[in-house]
């Protein structure tokens, strides 16, 4: 039987990619609604209630006020906001993020698709944490840059439509200068982190793709581990996943740079261990593209899981 899919606010940025990848699908039946209908709240309603699964593409009290609509308990959701990703009602939707998440995905009735930041943060932080080489109570930075498209409409129009308002030329543009984004409660919760870590982001002129680096003082951590203990730990942590690698010690070595946009329209991650022993030092990068792995693909990725279907199509 096929599923009936309902994706609300199709229109944004997230959500035409999320229809791109499901409407070359002959498994499911994609459906979205035109601008008169979605704003009529019974013809809403009633798309949120008769489908077998919906994918929120809102605002964060739209997301809300979605999910308050929905009276069929067999409707499934994932939403893709960031308003319920701590909920302790839903289930964070990183299929990898430790043994048991994907059965938690596929037995939930509610979603919350990750951030794309957190993503990439909790990729390499979790696993080190659990493993007892990063502490709790460590004072962990992250840094990070993103293409533009993760802005939304409104970014996208600054950096390309030269007679919109506020049209900006800057290459790279940091933000969130009061430590205050609405990814870094995800990040502390899900990255099992006892003080929320010090975010520094930064959005490039670039459309899509990202990198989410974490440095870390090794000589000031408990155990004084090795680069080589962080790369086994990530390794020995995602070494059955088909879209987070871990690259190896040679192909680092031969890395003079490394670019933001390397999976660019793709729906995998790539992790990085780059230190020195001598200096005591790492810093753990992920570059995954903010619309693939860090939105649309991740959504797919959730929705195949939660339907019973192979977790990778449409998406490889």
């Amino acid at each position: 039987m096929t599923a009936r899919v309902f994706i609300d606010g199709a229109a944004g940025t997230t959500g035409l990619e999320i229809r791109e990848r499901l409407g070359r699908r002959a498994d499911l039946e994609v459906f979205a609604l035109d601008d008169a209908a979605r704003k009529d709240p019974k013809a809403r309603a009633a798309a949120l209630n008769e489908a077998d699964a919906v994918i929120l593409c809102l605002p964060d009290d739209a997301a809300r006020e979605a999910v308050s609509m929905i009276e069929n308990p067999d409707v499934r959701v994932i939403d893709a906001s960031t308003a319920h990703r701590v909920h302790p009602d839903w289930t964070y939707g990183f299929a990898e993020m430790d043994a048991g998440q994907r059965a938690r995905i596929a037995g939930a009735k509610r979603v919350a698709n990750p951030g794309c930041y957190p993503t990439g943060f909790i990729a390499l932080v979790r696993p080190l944490v659990e493993a007892g080489i990063v502490p709790p109570d460590y004072p962990v930075t992250v840094n990070a840059v993103s293409g533009y498209s993760g802005g939304g409409r409104q970014m996208i129009e600054e950096f390309e439509k030269k007679e919109a308002p506020g049209y900006v030329e800057t290459v790279v543009r940091s933000y969130a200068l009061t430590l205050s984004h609405k990814h870094v409660p995800e990040m502390q919760v899900h990255g099992k982190l006892a003080h929320p870590p010090v975010f520094s982001p930064s959005v490039g002129r670039f459309y899509r793709g990202m990198m989410v680096e974490v440095p870390l003082q090794l000589w000031a951590l408990p155990g004084k581990p090795k680069p080589d203990d962080l790369q086994r730990t990530l390794q020995d942590a995602y070494k059955d996943e088909p879209l987070v690698q871990v690259a190896d010690s040679a192909e680092e070595a031969g890395l003079k740079s490394l670019d933001a946009e390397l999976l660019r329209a793709r729906n995998d991650m790539r992790l990085f261990v780059f230190g020195n022993e001598k200096a005591g030092q790492a810093r753990l990068v992920a570059v995954l593209d903010n619309l693939g792995k860090g939105a649309g693909g991740a959504a797919v990725q959730n929705l195949n899981i939660m339907l019973g279907l192979p977790e990778t199509e449409g998406l490889r």
